[in-house]
């Protein structure tokens, strides 16, 4: 399924879902981001996704982690809430969304790094090449929220 994502744009469908969603910026041992690329965008992204009824959020980007990477990971912050309005998601089935994102820190447990059925490529990315990979403004706001080591979330 196909996915184009909006920002700002005064062209995007509206939204007919709200979907709650956790994210995380996985770190390894070398400080380095794990990130995906992305099957149904092509745009390298964190992993994440939907909440499940019976999921907590922090559950939630832990079932995500390992769902689409293979990896085990412990939530160890927050990095921020991301529930900008002008962020509309649009799927190739009909369905646009509003998405509510937490996302969170995280470190690896244990696992094994596999790719899955939503990406293409999966790696470890040092700070310095995030600026080359194609990725939405999003992702690449929630980095820099992390990067920045802020001393609170942001609340967005």
């Amino acid at each position: 399924m196909a996915r184009t994502e909006y920002y700002d744009d005064p062209n995007a469908p509206k939204p007919n879902s709200l979907v709650v969603a956790a994210s995380a910026v996985v770190t390894d041992d070398r400080g380095r981001i794990l990130l995906q690329r992305r099957r149904d965008n092509d745009l390298w992204a964190l992993p994440g996704g939907g909440m499940d009824r019976g999921d907590s959020l922090p559950g939630t980007a832990v079932r995500e982690v390992k769902e689409e990477t293979g990896l085990d990971v412990e939530v160890t912050g927050l990095v921020g809430t991301y529930t900008d309005p002008r962020h509309v998601i649009a799927y190739s089935d009909g369905e646009v969304r509003r998405q509510f994102n937490v996302c969170f820190r995280a470190r690896v447990t244990g696992g094994d790094l596999r790719i899955s059925d939503e990406s293409t490529e999966l790696r470890f990315v040092d700070r310095e090449e995030l600026d080359a990979l194609p990725m939405h403004h999003t992702q690449r706001l929630r980095l820099s929220h992390f990067l920045e080591d802020r001393p609170a979330p942001y609340l967005g």
